[in-house]
């Protein structure tokens, strides 16, 4: 029985991970790497595997670095089941296609300058056929049941907590010797005390474990905080007459900025009249699922809102916008605002238009509330570069930047830690899903709890479990 990491391996994004046990391969997750472009592309288009060896894919949650590159391994020949949870599934619906429109327009953009050179054109990573493709494989598991991979292959999905839908997954493996193996793999770990979704599911044993360690060197703000911190920002940008502008995933972050300023306008915190815009279909598609799936609030959430008859994604004064020409009204707004668009990490969509059209003007606050990967403009303005580049052109940042890291779905250090240390029995533990630095921390911190085998894996690097 083998583990092999070939994506999420000392790096946050594209994360795909492989089991090899009785001859047979399974993949959690295929996402896709996000960062400078060249690179990306790269890595995306060129699977370090066979597609058409796969026997099935087992998908922890729906954001687009675990789920977005699904459609690829399809195109290049992968026929088999993708197990997720109904959440899962339906948010895929809307991120692949949406992850395909985009993969259409970013070829579209690069081809019109190719054009200019006389270069040839470049065909998209995928297309939208691709991406439906890609759904048809879905399977729904439901949570907390075992579902039979192939004889001697088994998973459980338990609820994670970190975005809607979300699984860590217990694996029990068979083994030559006729031996049973526990195996946890984390996803993406949630936080326990976050708005709207239930805690994650704390396992009781396993032999080995595979975590994710994307905050693993540092603590998050409390959320209690976060939303005060919040009310501060919106009310001293309100105050100058300028924009607030909150690049944020369309998945969660959205909708829990959403909760919050629902709360704070609620409690008389911020002005009640003051304009919030959500600029992003994507967001408002994805808004629909998480009303669907009422079963996953926690109680705070039922309590404060849906057994009031309440939507706490919906108040006065919030407008979601989809169509075009209605995003493009919002560069005349007159007056303080707040807008909220994707893509989380600045990459792509309609938040490079509100960017570019107001991070000049010091009335202005650019607020960061979400992971930020290395070489992405989100992670310049994290960092507070001084200029920056928008659609390949330089842009003064005169505009306050400000963080907000509580809203951030991630387990930190401490978080982590009480979750390891929960599980007995653990002989090995991986480490992916982390920047380097924050890696070796972790490792350090686990060491001092007492684990003795500890990994991080290289790209490729192959281990016998």
């Amino acid at each position: 029985m083998q583990f092999v990491s070939y994506g999420a391996a000392r790096e946050v994004t594209g994360s795909k991970h492989m089991f090899v046990a009785n001859g047979k391969k399974v993949l959690f997750d295929c996402g896709s790497f996000q960062g400078r472009r060249d690179e990306a592309r790269a890595k995306n288009e060129k699977l370090p595997f066979n597609p058409s060896e796969l026997t099935a894919v087992v998908l922890s949650h729906a954001h687009i670095d675990h789920s977005g590159n699904l459609p690829t391994l399809v195109k290049q020949g992968f026929k088999g089941p993708i197990y997720c949870t109904a959440a899962t599934k339906d948010l895929c619906d809307y991120m692949l296609r949406d992850s395909a429109f985009i993969q259409e327009k970013e070829a579209q953009y690069i081809n019109e300058k190719k054009a200019k050179k006389g270069e040839p054109p470049i065909e998209p990573l995928y297309t939208e056929k691709d991406a439906d493709d890609a759904i048809k494989q879905l399977r729904e598991v439901n949570f907390n049941e075992k579902t039979e991979i192939y004889p001697g292959f088994s998973v459980t999905f338990r609820e994670a907590g970190h975005i809607l839908g979300a699984a860590l997954i217990e694996i029990e493996v068979i083994d030559e010797n006729a031996q049973l193996k526990k195996i946890v793999f984390t996803g993406d770990l949630g936080r326990k005390g976050l708005p709207l979704l239930r805690d994650p599911y704390e396992v009781p044993e396993a032999e080995i474990l595979i975590t994710e360690s994307t905050y693993g060197n540092r603590l998050h703000e409390s959320f209690v905080d976060a939303e005060s911190k919040l009310a501060e920002i919106i009310n001293k940008t309100a105050a100058k007459g300028g924009k607030l502008i909150i690049p944020a995933f369309a998945l969660e972050r959205t909708q829990e900025i959403v909760y919050s300023l629902n709360k704070l306008s609620k409690n008389g915190k911020i002005p009640q009249d003051l304009p919030v815009y959500v600029d992003s279909p994507l967001a408002v598609n994805v808004t629909e699922v998480f009303k669907k799936h009422k079963e996953f609030y926690d109680q705070e959430t039922l309590k404060e809102f849906v057994n009031d008859k309440q939507d706490p994604f919906s108040f006065a004064r919030l407008t979601y916008i989809t169509s075009v020409d209605d995003s493009k009204a919002l560069n005349n707004h007159i007056g303080p605002c707040i807008i909220i668009s994707a893509s989380g990490m600045c990459e792509f969509g309609r938040i490079l238009h509100h960017l570019r059209n107001n991070i000049e003007d010091h009335r202005n606050t650019v607020l960061i509330v979400g992971y930020m990967a290395e070489n992405t403009l989100g992670r310049k303005l994290l960092e507070k570069e001084r200029k920056v580049n928008i659609f390949g052109k330089p842009y003064e940042v005169n505009c306050t930047v400000e963080v907000i890291d509580a809203y951030s779905a991630h387990a930190d250090r401490s978080d982590l830690l009480s979750f390891a240390t929960h599980i007995k029995g653990i002989k090995k533990v991986f480490l992916v899903h982390g920047e380097e630095k924050a890696q070796m921390a972790f490792k350090d911190a686990l060491t001092q709890n007492g684990f003795k085998w500890i990994q991080i894996p290289q790209f490729g690097e192959v281990f016998e479990l």
